[in-house]
């Protein structure tokens, strides 16, 4: 087979501090189409790496590169909430449509899962209807509206909020 030919699989795997610039790049594009994120400008690593300690950090990759990451950050430092996160995935322009997204959140569910985690959480705008799409196709469910919950550029937005709850929950 000729290297032109060649089929590369899209591995998911651990993210380590050295992907954080292709990580924040892809941050970036989400930020830039408005309908991703609160946030206007992607933090430091310092700022991010912290946000998510203790979390499942992953990144899909293939030969060209990272194209998609999921965290998670906990919801609370409560005790009666330490199995529940909060996740958040992006995918490059460039991959998406490719499964990406749903490799990150299959192999999320499966390590958060593993870890004892029994419900993630996602803040959606209603307007990134394939965010949308993607995690009702893995599972979770639409909880309710956050109703004007912040503003972005001086626009007050509503939040979709979702979650997965472990199939194992309360057995």
């Amino acid at each position: 087979m000729s290297a032109s030919h060649a089929i590369v699989e899209t591995v998911v795997r651990e993210l380590r501090p050295e992907d954080w610039p292709q990580v924040a790049a892809i941050y970036a594009e989400g930020i830039a189409t408005g309908d991703a994120t609160f946030e206007t400008e992607v933090p430091s690593w310092e700022t991010w790496d912290g946000v998510h300690a203790g979390g499942v950090r992953l990144v899909a990759e293939d030969g060209d590169g990272i194209l998609g990451w999921v965290a998670t950050s906990n919801y609370s430092d409560r005790c009666c909430y330490r199995g529940v996160a909060e996740e958040s995935v992006y995918v490059a322009a460039r991959a998406r449509g490719r499964g990406v997204g749903r490799a990150l959140l299959h192999e999320l569910v499966a390590r958060t899962e593993a870890a004892g985690i029994w419900t993630l959480q996602a803040g959606v705008f209603p307007e990134n209807k394939p965010s949308l799409r993607l995690h009702l196709g893995c599972g979770f469910r639409l909880v309710g509206v956050r109703e004007r919950i912040g503003v972005l550029d001086g626009r007050w937005r509503d939040v979709l909020l979702l979650e997965r709850r472990s199939r194992d929950v309360g057995h």
